[in-house]
């Protein structure tokens, strides 16, 4: 069983005592090339054994069309996971690029290309980053409502920064081309 943190409170570091803040974190998760499923409970088991990561919630999984991605390109499982971390952006990010790799994540030129499993940095805590590295919040999720559902079905009353509550984006663009898998579960260990 995860223990979940108190946000509130400040993590002191166990070797350097240095004091950490409690963020919380909202991470995105797709696949649409091969086991699907597989990939997306891969991703949450390793974001669940990152130090100084602990999952809090995992969404339900919805089956969406592909959004500006080639032709051929099947459909996705999405998710969301919300997590607390102590762990600075920059180092969030390096772990959500592994995990990707670890699923054989092929970085392709083309735009929006099909993927094994995509983990996306939505929000971390009020931080804010246009690093082409690192963009946060992250700068298409608003418009996404395979993103904005699943996490309004964990935080109904969550704000996307800048943008206002996530039931107002919805509302405004919509939930076409996503459904609820009701037939499939991610599972927190």
């Amino acid at each position: 069983m995860t223990e979940t943190p108190n946000p509130n409170i400040i993590d002191a570091d166990t070797l350097t005592g240095e004091m950490r803040p409690i963020r919380r974190a909202v991470v995105a998760l797709g696949s649409n090339l091969g086991e699907r499923m597989a990939s997306l409970q891969g991703a949450v088991n390793a974001l669940a054994d990152t130090p100084d990561v602990w999952v809090t919630a995992v969404s339900p999984v919805y089956e969406t069309d592909p959004v500006d991605a080639p032709e051929d390109s099947g459909s996705f499982l999405n998710a969301v996971v919300l997590i607390d971390t102590t762990l600075a952006a920059t180092r969030l990010m390096d772990r959500a690029l592994a995990i990707e790799d670890a699923f054989d994540r092929e970085r392709s030129e083309i735009a929006h290309a099909p993927r094994t499993l995509d983990v996306d940095l939505i929000v971390v805590g009020d931080r804010r980053s246009d690093d082409e590295s690192l963009r946060l919040p992250h700068p298409r999720a608003k418009d996404r409502a395979f993103v904005l559902r699943p996490w309004f079905d964990l935080e109904p009353n969550a704000e996307f920064p800048d943008e206002g509550p996530i039931s107002e984006i919805l509302a405004r663009i919509g939930q076409d081309g996503i459904k609820l898998r009701d037939d499939l579960s991610l599972e927190l260990e």
